[in-house]
């Protein structure tokens, strides 16, 4: 008997549910149940790393293909029953060096992100409603710092395509957030090993404002995937940032002291 793809699985099941009589939102729940348990296999597949820290170069391209260059260094924290802790601080040029955010995720409730900026001396809280704007001139937002927690999205099973040479599964997450700057992302995750391989991030007004690539994967603790690039292309403006990670850790022996909000103004 010939296998069925997912794609003709959920055609199937679509259509058993309209000769049974049932609701087309009935049949369909199928995909929303898929969606969650690939994401949650997603979210599973990476727990227990503990902490890390990266040296992470930061290229800020312009629609005309000029480039600027950060480097920065991150930390990161995992915490149990709760969402990651990172730190980020910048190291050069010369006009944004000292400078530092602070994200401290939550699973239902709203982020926590500061941001320091040294010209000034100040703390700044970064507000919910203000999650959406770009995070250092890149095109990246805060709320793409946060780490990936299930209760922020619904999700939706799409149908499987390749990309970057692997099968994906393609997966509809829709934030919760009513705050988010999008109103839905579309997620590549391949099946091999539930690594995210591209992210497409639709604005309010439904249309297409950017996509993410992640490559380069490696292999750490002999169980965590972790890509060495990850580019953002702005569709909108034609501007795009590239963050290469130049070096990375695992086990270094971070604790949650060092993510607390008053260390920002100790930071060099």
């Amino acid at each position: 008997m010939p296998q069925l793809n997912i794609s003709q699985t959920g055609m199937l099941i679509l259509v058993i549910g309209l000769l049974l009589g049932l609701p087309a939102h009935a049949a369909t729940d199928a995909g929303s149940d898929k969606g969650l348990q690939i994401a949650t296999e997603q979210k599973q597949r990476d727990t227990g790393w503990g902490d890390s820290e990266s040296k992470v170069l930061m290229v800020l391209r312009d629609s005309s293909g000029n480039e600027s260059i950060r480097r920065m260094r991150t930390l990161a924290l995992e915490v149990i029953d709760d969402g990651d802790k990172s730190l980020i601080i910048f190291d050069e040029p010369r006009d944004v060096r000292g400078s530092a955010f602070l994200s401290h995720s939550h699973p239902t409730a709203e982020d926590d992100q500061w941001l320091y900026l040294p010209a000034i001396n100040r703390t700044r809280r970064i507000a919910s409603r203000n999650k959406s704007g770009p995070f250092m001139a890149s095109e990246f937002a805060y709320e793409d710092m946060s780490s990936f927690e299930l209760a922020k999205y619904q999700f939706r099973y799409l149908r499987e395509e390749e990309v970057n040479g692997v099968i994906c599964y393609v997966i509809e997450r829709i934030p919760t957030d009513k705050f988010s700057g999008y109103s839905k992302t579309i997620a590549w995750v391949d099946k091999a090993h539930y690594r995210v391989q591209k992210i497409e991030f639709y604005d309010k007004k439904q249309s297409l404002l950017k996509t993410l690539l992640a490559s380069d994967y490696k292999l750490y603790l002999d169980k965590y995937w972790r890509p060495l690039l990850l580019r953002m292309q702005n569709h909108q403006t034609g501007k795009s940032t590239d963050l290469v990670v130049e070096e990375l850790q695992f086990n270094v022996g971070r604790s949650a002291a060092d993510f607390d909000v008053n260390v920002l103004e100790r930071l060099r």
